[in-house]
C-alpha cells in the first residue's frame, strides 16, 4: 500500500482511499505535504490538523467548481464538487465521536455530494427507507438499464466508518450501472447519517433493519425482485452474510472483507494485535454500538460473529479479502468460506499484493477489487434467467 505518512496505517489509510476514490494526487499532495512532522505522532495526535488542511482544500476546490458552474459547465463543477465531497469526508471520518466539528462537517459533505448529483451524476436520489418509527437515508442509483423496465438492485452496506458518501465516491455504484444494474447505498443504522444525525445505534442482527429495505424495494417498480443482492465492505462483511442468512429475499451476498468473528478481532485490538481504522478508535466503536463502559461493550462484542450463521446462506455467496489485510485476519475468509456449505456456489477470492487489493476491502486497489465483483454480481445475475430453449 502506497504510505505517504510512513509508519502511520490510519492516516494512509485515508490517504489511499482518498486517491482511489477519484482523489487527484497533486491536491492530496499539497494537502498532506505540511502534515508530515504530525503524522510522526501516531493516528490520534493531530487530527485537527488534519481535518484543517483538507478542509481548506476542500475550500479551494468548490470555489474552482462555483466558477465552473456559473459559466455553465455542470459535468465539470459537479466532478469538483464530488471531489470536494471525497476529500471533506476524508477528514471527517478522522475525527473522535464527540469533536465539535464532526455534525457541521458531515453536513457539509452531504451537500457537495448533493452537488454532485445535481451537476453529473443525475441517475442518483437520495432516498429515506421506512424503517421502525423513522427512515434510513441512502442514495439509489437507478441503472440505465431501467428505463427499459425491472433492473437487478445491490444493497450496499458500510462498514464501522464508512458512510454512503464513501460509497458513492468509490465509483462501485457506476461500474454496477454500466453492467445494467442499480445501486442501493445505505446508512444503516451504526452508520454515516443514520448515527451522525439521527442517533440509530448499530445492531448486531443486520436482518432487522434489511428487511424493512427489502420491503421498500419490492415496492419499486424498476426493481426486478427476483434478482437483489447484498454486498457489504469491511464490518458490513459481517452484516451482509447474516442479512443474507436471514433475510430469504436477497438473491446472492457478497462479503467484501471476511469479517467472520469481529468480536475476537476486538480483544486482538486490545492487545494491541492488528491495525485500527480510525483514530480515537475506542470512543468510535462505543459510539457506534451505544456503550458507555469499554468492558461491556467487549463482552457484548463477543456475540458479534458468523459462526452458526454462514451455514444458513442459501444463495451464491462471494467471500474478496487481502492477504495483506492489516485488520481482519485471512483465516476468516477461509472460515466464512468452509461455513458455507448450503449455498449453491461459493467462490473465495484472494487478492495477493503482487496484482494489488491486497490491503483491508482491498483499498489499495480499490478499482480492481469493485470490477471483480462487479463482474461476479452480473455473471451471478444472468445465470438466474432462464434460457430460451431451442
Amino acid at each position: 500500500m502506497f504510505e505517504y505518512f510512513p509508519g502511520n496505517y490510519v492516516w494512509n489509510l485515508s490517504v489511499v482511499g482518498a486517491l482511489n476514490s477519484g482523489g487527484q494526487i497533486d491536491e492530496i499532495d499539497r494537502a498532506c505535504r505540511p502534515l508530515l512532522e504530525a503524522a510522526k505522532a501516531g493516528s490520534d495526535a493531530g487530527t485537527d490538523e488534519f481535518l484543517r488542511v483538507w478542509t481548506d482544500l476542500t475550500d479551494a476546490l468548490v470555489e474552482l467548481a462555483r466558477v465552473e458552474e456559473k459559466a455553465g459547465h455542470d459535468r465539470t463543477a459537479g466532478g469538483m464538487y464530488a471531489r470536494a465531497a471525497n476529500y471533506l469526508c476524508t477528514a471527517e471520518r478522522m475525527l473522535s465521536a464527540g469533536h465539535p466539528d464532526r455534525v457541521p462537517t458531515y453536513r457539509r459533505v452531504l451537500e457537495l455530494a448533493q452537488k454532485g448529483f445535481d451537476l453529473r451524476d443525475h441517475s442518483i436520489t437520495r432516498v429515506a427507507i421506512p424503517f421502525e418509527d423513522t427512515t434510513l437515508p441512502a442514495y439509489f442509483s437507478a441503472a440505465p438499464a431501467t428505463s427499459e423496465g425491472p433492473a437487478p438492485v445491490i444493497m450496499l452496506i458500510n462498514g464501522l466508518d464508512s458512510t454512503k458518501e464513501h460509497m458513492y465516491i468509490s465509483g462501485f455504484w457506476a461500474e454496477l450501472a454500466d453492467r445494467g444494474i442499480s445501486c442501493l447505498m445505505l446508512d444503516q443504522p451504526g452508520s454515516g447519517e443514520a448515527l451522525r444525525l439521527q442517533g440509530l445505534i448499530a445492531r448486531r442482527e443486520s436482518e432487522t433493519w434489511a428487511s424493512w429495505v427489502v420491503d421498500w424495494l419490492t415496492a419499486r417498480n424498476d426493481v426486478d425482485t427476483a434478482r437483489m443482492g447484498v454486498v457489504g465492505w469491511s464490518l458490513g462483511g459481517y452484516y451482509s452474510p447474516r442479512v443474507a442468512a436471514f433475510e430469504k429475499r436477497f438473491a446472492l451476498c457478497v462479503a467484501w472483507g471476511a469479517n467472520h468473528n469481529w468480536g475476537a478481532v476486538q480483544r486482538r485490538r486490545l492487545d494491541r494485535e492488528g491495525e485500527h481504522p480510525v483514530p480515537h478508535y475506542w470512543d468510535h466503536v462505543k459510539w457506534v454500538w451505544g456503550y458507555d463502559d469499554l468492558d461491556e461493550f467487549i463482552e457484548f462484542a463477543d456475540s458479534i460473529h458468523l459462526d452458526g450463521v454462514v451455514d444458513k446462506i442459501t444463495v451464491p455467496f462471494l467471500i474478496v479479502h487481502g492477504e495483506n489485510d492489516r485488520q481482519i485476519p485471512l483465516e476468516y475468509a477461509h472460515r466464512s468460506y468452509e461455513q458455507a456449505v448450503n449455498a449453491p456456489s461459493r467462490d473465495l477470492r484472494i487478492f495477493t499484493r503482487q496484482e494489488g487489493g491486497a490491503e483491508h476491502i482491498g483499498i489499495d486497489h480499490l478499482p480492481h477489487v469493485g470490477a471483480y465483483i462487479a463482474d461476479w454480481v452480473t455473471d451471478t445475475f444472468a445465470a438466474m434467467v432462464p434460457q430460451p430453449t431451442g
